[in-house]
């Protein structure tokens, strides 16, 4: 099997070296990615696309991943054949494909030929086109809006039978540029904003900050994984958790009410502008939308970003949120964001919707900014690949590799149940259903949640134990 990729337009619109430069960082992504499916698969660079070779039984795993890789624009499945200049057998060749499809339809061949040969691109299209004709049950050739297309490419004596096309998801390679720390709540909106970050090219690291919550945490370690490994898998990056308990206290004992939310996004955004710093990094994100909420006016904004000299980058700042849902939705964030638990830190009276550069100043006074600085000294940073090993280690909740009296509950999504059913006896409840399900189970059992890699089910094992659940535990098999 092989898969022709085309790259995304700004890309091809650079200056040769740039666009040289893009194309090769695509390149190595790919390799790199690829590798870790198999060593067999390989990635072969042109000036204007790539070609992917891998065996017929990773056609799936290699699909999947280039349609989800950035960089990619459009990708061929093909079948190739060395067919030289013999028409005959490029009609054959297309015939094999094609006879099947056209019939009781009509249809038209289009071609496209590089190289040299004794013929022009019309020349096969009419000759295919006849054979087709002659061999098939077709209702006939339709050259302008025809029910079926043949897609033909001839590569010098290579012909390329286009078998399936796929859109894919645009945007530079990955780490071409630069990077950004993403603050990361877990939410739709720094979800959806990482991604975008994600999507352009740029290398993008994570920040959370800890209002008081362990599930909560695990849960935006699982989410920035599910991105990581998704999206941006060529590139290791960082996942760095501050505590902000103490953070939260201080705003409490020191900001005016009505500036709460704002001073909360202000220290937030300070203590990002250090841990970047560390980092050698120069530009935030934030999932913040204007008006969204009364922290997010123009004039609210402002007063935030004036907390620190980093460029700040909001990506979702004109979208409102059912366009920012239809995006989780695309991306399988949607349910992470709607089973994460809330930990709100301060909630204001009457929050200010008009902040003052000066007042703003005022509180920033009023506040000890050692707590701040001690919050940044005691965060925890780890590569976000290691998470898994991370969220395990800890077992926040009690893990069990034998299943005996309890009720085992399979959490995961229904296509991962499909492609590795568990044998043993157990109930089915996605974890994005389990909030609410839960209660209504008997809870004079007990009872073992169930997913792959044991982070969702540590996440909501937590979640339900600080509901008032004690019956429940983790489930993974030695």
């Amino acid at each position: 099997m092989k898969f022709i990729i085309k790259f995304f337009p700004e890309i091809m619109v650079k200056g040769v070296p740039l666009k040289k430069r893009m194309t090769m960082q695509l390149t190595e992504n790919l390799k790199r990615l690829v590798g870790r499916i198999d060593e067999q698969i390989k990635v072969k660079r042109f000036h204007d696309k790539l070609e992917v070779y891998c065996p017929d039984d990773l056609h799936a795993p290699v699909r999947n991943l280039l349609g989800r890789t950035p960089g990619i624009e459009q990708v061929l499945e093909v079948k190739d054949f060395q067919t030289g200049d013999d028409l005959q057998m490029i009609a054959e060749k297309a015939a094999e494909f094609y006879l099947d499809k056209i019939a009781g339809k009509t249809f038209v061949v289009r071609v496209k030929r590089t190289g040299s040969h004794p013929f022009k691109s019309g020349d096969i299209a009419r000759y295919v086109g006849s054979y087709l004709f002659e061999q098939g049950t077709s209702a006939g050739v339709d050259l302008h809006s025809p029910q079926v297309t043949v897609k033909l490419d001839l590569y010098d004596q290579t012909l390329n039978v286009i078998t399936d096309r796929f859109v894919g998801l645009g945007g530079f390679p990955m780490g071409g540029q630069g990077e950004v720390l993403s603050l990361m709540s877990g939410g739709f909106d720094s979800t959806v904003a990482s991604y975008l970050s994600m999507k352009r090219g740029v290398k993008t690291h994570f920040i959370f900050f800890n209002l008081g919550g362990a599930a909560h945490e695990i849960g935006v370690k699982q989410v920035s994984l599910y991105l990581w490994a998704k999206f941006s898998a060529s590139h290791r990056v960082k996942f760095v958790s501050v505590p902000f308990e103490a953070v939260v206290e201080e705003i409490l004992r020191s900001a005016h009410e009505s500036y709460m939310g704002v001073m909360l996004k202000r220290l937030m955004i300070k203590a990002a502008e250090q841990v970047a710093g560390q980092m050698n990094i120069d530009v935030l994100i934030t999932g913040e939308s204007v008006a969204q909420v009364s922290s997010q006016t123009l004039r609210n904004l402002a007063v935030i970003d004036a907390a620190s000299s980093k460029l700040i980058l909001r990506p979702l700042a004109v979208m409102d949120k059912p366009q920012i849902m239809a995006i989780a939705d695309q991306i399988g964030t949607r349910e992470y964001a709607e089973s994460m638990p809330e930990y709100c830190g301060v909630i204001s009276r009457n929050p200010v919707t008009n902040a003052s550069f000066e007042r703003a100043q005022k509180e920033d006074a009023l506040f000890d900014m050692r707590v701040l600085d001690r919050a940044v000294a005691e965060a925890q940073t780890i590569n976000v690949d290691q998470i898994v090993a991370d969220v395990n280690q800890r077992q926040a909740v009690e893990v069990v590799h034998v299943v005996t009296d309890e009720v085992l509950i399979d959490i995961r999504r229904p296509e991962e149940k499909k492609a590795h059913p568990l044998a043993l006896q157990h109930l089915s409840v996605p974890f994005n259903q389990l909030g609410a399900d839960f209660k209504k189970l008997a809870q004079d059992k007990a009872y073992l949640l169930y997913c792959d890699k044991g982070v969702m089910s540590q996440l909501h094992a937590q979640y339900l134990r600080d509901q008032g659940f004690n019956n429940v535990r983790v489930y993974r098999p030695l």
